[in-house]
């Protein structure tokens, strides 16, 4: 038996015309908030008003940043601006001279380079806990 097999699924079916069902219903929406604006306000503020209504429905139809939906844009934008953020601190390093450290902080660096000795103890320790955890989280 012989199947066929859609091609170009990518690109929308054009429904109204030139337009597709999503550029039509942005359009179709524009043009009613528009028309709500021209029946409530007087006609300087329906200028002042429309004039970015329409932008913005247009933009929503046909607009494609970096070959993304304009749609897709804004609801990134609103997500990154009302969602939490996370900050990360790096802590960097001070670079001292020689003739400027103290016998303190001599002491400190000291204590801040030397690294602590594994042993086969410590070692059999740590993969077994290790291995705990592991089977726990299979459990789960």
């Amino acid at each position: 038996m012989r199947f066929q097999v859609p091609q170009f699924i990518e690109v929308e079916d054009k429904i109204f015309g030139p337009l597709t069902l999503k550029q039509f219903i942005y359009l179709a929406g524009g043009g009613a908030t528009i028309f709500l604006l021209w029946i409530i306000l007087p006609f300087l503020l329906f200028v002042v008003f429309a004039i970015p209504v329409a932008i913005f429905s247009t933009a929503l139809a046909f607009f494609k940043l970096h070959n993304q939906p304009f749609i897709k844009v804004v609801e990134n934008a609103f997500g990154y601006y009302t969602g939490s953020k996370v900050y990360t601190w790096e802590k960097k390093e001070r670079i001292i001279k020689r003739e400027q450290v103290t016998d303190k902080e001599k002491e400190q660096l000291a204590a801040m380079a030397t690294i602590p000795r594994l042993t086969k103890r410590k070692l059999d320790d740590l993969a077994w806990s290790l291995d705990i955890k592991k089977e726990t989280n299979r459990e789960k």
